[in-house]
């Protein structure tokens, strides 16, 4: 018998919740039960013959598997079961099983099949099975469809009336493809019915119009809410004006969401109820959960799991509340009395305080809203399944994130980097890591800011940037460049934005700044913008304005900002720090030249991302996924044959402990050789002694020996000498927030101290690691620095791809180092390897589709 798992919910293709567990012996019953509610048609497509019932030796036979060579898996809706998928090894040590599956009636065509799939050969890979066969009726053709449509290679007989099917369960692109492709509708159409129901309940809005559940209902009233709001209260007929029930049901009416500001203690009861009323889901406005303390995490985790078994899924708790500016909508179910203007803008917000600060500035900054959701603890809903409803949405040209932490760092990573093809991605992203997250050490701040630019998201410090940033996205073009005019009547501001834009990597197109001087009138301004943007060497403008002092001009009442719109309309960006008069809508106006320089920076960088190929997962020779997991298997672990595993070489070494092993291990591996110090951390340290080279003989090995050991001990290591190469470091990490990454630079105390490392996340692209090896700052001494010959650039490509991809496959090593890594023109050599292993660690985005 194996380890039974713990049960996880899945949605299904229409956005409702279901759990999926493995079967129990004591299921008996519900086995029963689902069978007879089955049509006829049903029982004959799944057991060929009518089968009225299921015989007793058949139903112990159904219910009790052994988690490896029989498993089943059922679904349950509530606490009704209403589907089982299984499969049956074909005899001891097969790689063969057949796999078949029976949904009740009532839930086919919602994309059970399907799920049951995906869990089912995750399980039966994991036992060394490799193909499924199944056997399916020729009118089965929704049966038949799971399969086919999966993205396996499936193959087909037909004899003596039935279809057989045969195909390999490995994943595929192709099936990796179909699975994130399910992935994206199910979360979409979930977050989809929350933001446009027909139908809210309202639970908690007291009579008096007191408290937090009032002042949401008036919101929601006073708003505009296109459909019907349902006060439920036990005792009162009306609540803020509206005719309020004792039960959600008993209004008549279609409810979609329920909108919950009860106690803690009161939540199973709402749930309950609205289950009841068809709603499909929840907006959890009330405190008292995860953030108050263990029990308080406890009510949490047995709020989501009664709503997801009623097929909801939840905002919050403690959230402030969702909202959509949709005409034909008009939803606020949030704390904030007014929400911005509609407009194109999605904003997610971890943080119900930062929410309402952040709703508050970007009604003062004029950035239209198009929804938005506040998370609070994040129980369920999450910032990545906005970004999947955000991909499609027409109403939504740009998506703005405040995020204290990541539940899934490799999803929001993976969906960022497709997403932000079509629509940029804003993110506030704290780096302060969470009590309880992680022993590691933090990285840095442009470690992090890189691990974000890797996904094309565009990451900011302060809700001030993310609303300068969101402003420029919403009403300007992208910049075919990083060439930069400055415009600007005051020689002072035009200074300072030619210092901003070289301090943020923007270059001054040639010509300019261009100052038109105190005294211009308006006219000669606009001239002067006009000239800018139609320049075919300027990709973007700055303009800047000063107001004169008095009696400097001739008409003083002249409308300097007048000249904007125009500059819009020739499809570059403008940014404007207009110090005086008020700027016309849709230009991006900052306060100071060196907040619109920055945020003009920031999407030139995006802007630069898109224009680069989007790089691709590479096929690499010597590469054995099994015989790395064998490796890893012994305690204590076998480095050496893992990274060779993985095609990583690493030049053989040998320990010793006096003289006459030293000597005795260099006649074995070869003269002339190396000695080093063998504690990891002087291992390349030639600048303390602690290395010796090109010894060529036992008399210079000895003297060696004999100088390092008083000062280092007695253990060294001997290596065979290789040819020199500029040194080279790479690292392996498990980073609390965003799971394996790795990192490269070049090697050398100064570069330690520096921290001049560049880092990516797994699963590394062929582009990713090209930016690894180029990123550096030190990375000029590979390319052939003050006339030395450049170093095989491909060959630590290659070597980041395999450390890459060992870190995306082997989730027991918790770090590796390779240091030194001797690089040269004709390839390179990997001196010393480190590897650290542990428990495997949880990969969310890897495996079956869960929530």
């Amino acid at each position: 018998m194996t380890t039974v798992e713990q049960p996880v919910d899945v949605l299904l293709s229409d956005g409702t919740t279901v759990q999926l567990r493995q079967i129990r012996a004591e299921d008996a019953a519900a086995i029963v039960a689902m069978h007879s509610r089955f049509s006829e048609r049903t029982r004959y497509l799944r057991y060929f013959s009518p089968y009225p019932r299921i015989p007793e030796r058949d139903l112990q036979r159904f219910v009790n598997v052994d988690h490896r060579d029989r498993e089943a898996f059922v679904i349950l809706a509530g606490d009704r079961i209403v589907a089982v998928g299984r499969y049956e090894r074909l005899g001891p040590e097969s790689p063969e099983a057949e796999v078949a599956f029976v949904v009740e009636d009532a839930f086919q065509g919602r994309g059970i099949g399907s799920v049951l799939l995906e869990h089912l050969a995750d399980t039966a890979r994991r036992f060394g099975i490799v193909h499924f066969v199944a056997e399916v009726l020729p009118a089965n053709g929704a049966m038949l469809r799971v399969f086919s449509d999966f993205g396996y290679q499936v193959q087909r007989q037909y004899a003596d009336g039935v279809v057989h099917l045969s195909f390999p369960i490995a994943p595929t692109e192709a099936t990796l493809e179909v699975q994130r492709g399910r992935e994206h509708r199910t979360e979409a159409r979930s977050i989809a019915r929350l933001l446009a129901p027909r139908g809210i309940a309202v639970y908690g809005a007291s009579a008096t119009g007191q408290g937090v559940g009032a002042a949401v209902l008036g919101h929601l009233r006073d708003g505009g809410f296109t459909g019907v709001v349902v006060p439920v209260h036990r005792t009162a007929s009306t609540v803020a004006g509206l005719p309020a029930y004792p039960s959600a049901v008993d209004a008549g009416h279609d409810i979609d969401l329920a909108v919950v500001a009860v106690a803690p203690e009161a939540v199973t009861e709402v749930v309950a109820d609205a289950a009841r009323a068809g709603a499909h889901g929840l907006v959890v406005i009330s405190a008292g959960f995860a953030e108050s303390g263990p029990a308080g995490a406890a009510a949490q985790r047995a709020l989501v799991r009664a709503a997801h078994l009623a097929g909801m899924r939840v905002v919050g708790p403690n959230c402030l509340g969702i909202a959509n500016t949709d005409p034909e909508v008009r939803l606020n179910a949030t704390l904030a009395p007014v929400l911005p203007a509609a407009g194109r803008v999605g904003v997610f917000s971890q943080s119900g305080a930062f929410g309402v600060a952040l709703l508050a500035e970007a009604s003062r900054r004029g950035l239209g809203l198009s929804s938005f959701v506040s998370a609070g603890n994040r129980a369920d809903v999450s910032g990545n399944d906005l970004l999947q409803y955000w991909q499609d949405d027409p109403g939504t040209d740009v998506i703005t994130l405040y995020l204290e932490t990541f539940g899934n760092p490799r999803k929001f990573a993976r969906l960022a980097r497709r997403i932000g093809r079509s629509k940029p991605v804003v993110a506030l992203a704290s780096l302060a890591r969470p009590p309880g997250v992680g022993d590691a050490p933090a990285l840095d701040p442009a470690a992090v800011s890189a691990l974000f630019a890797q996904s094309g998201v565009i990451r900011v410090d302060t809700v001030s940037e993310l609303l300068d940033v969101g402003v420029l996205l919403a009403h300007q073009p992208l910049p075919a460049g990083r060439r930069v005019a400055v415009v600007g009547n005051s020689s002072a501001l035009a200074g300072l934005a030619a210092t901003a834009c070289a301090a943020q990597g923007l270059t001054v197109a040639d010509g300019y700044p261009h100052d038109v001087g105190p005294l211009a009138g308006a006219a000669e301004y606009a001239a002067a913008l006009a000239a800018a943007v139609a320049d075919e060497g300027v990709d973007a403008v700055v303009a800047v304005f000063a107001p004169p002092l008095p009696g400097q001009l001739a008409d003083p009442d002249a409308d300097f900002t007048a000249a904007l719109p125009a500059a819009l309309a020739a499809g570059k960006p403008v940014v404007a720090t207009f110090l005086a008069g008020r700027l016309p809508a849709g230009v991006p106006a900052y306060p100071s030249v060196e907040e619109a320089v920055r945020a003009l920076a920031r999407v030139s960088r995006y802007a630069d991302w898109l224009r680069r190929p989007p790089g691709a997962l590479p096929e690499l020779d010597r590469v054995d996924q099994p015989a790395g997991q064998a490796a890893l298997r012994p305690e204590p672990a076998d480095p050496a044959a893992l990274l060779a595993a993985y095609g990583i070489d690493v030049v053989g070494s040998a320990p010793a402990r006096s003289a006459d092993e030293a000597v005795e291990a260099a006649g074995r591996l070869g003269w002339p050789v190396a000695v080093k110090a063998a504690a990891p951390g002087l291992r390349h340290r030639l600048d303390l002694g602690a290395v010796r080279l090109d010894l060529p003989d036992p008399v210079a090995l000895r003297r060696a020996y004999a100088e390092m050991a008083p000062i280092f001990g007695p253990d060294v290591l001997v290596q065979p000498m290789v040819a020199p190469g500029v040194a080279c470091v790479v690292e392996l990490v498990e980073d609390p927030a965003f799971g394996p990454v790795v990192g490269f630079g070049l090697g050398g105390v100064a570069t330690e101290l520096l921290g001049d490392r560049a880092w990516r996340a797994v699963p590394l692209t062929d582009r990713d690691a090209a930016e690894l090896v180029d990123e550096p700052r030190a990375a000029p001494l590979l390319h052939g620095h003050r006339g030395a010959a450049p170093v095989d650039r491909a060959a630590l490509v290659d070597l980041l791809l395999r450390v890459g991809r060992l870190a995306d496959e082997q989730p027991r090593v918790r770090s590796l180092t390779l240091n030194p890594v001797l690089a040269r023109p004709d390839g390179i050599s990997v001196l010393h390897a480190t590897v650290n292993t542990g428990v495997a660690t949880d990969r969310p985005d890897t495996g079956p589709r869960r929530l």
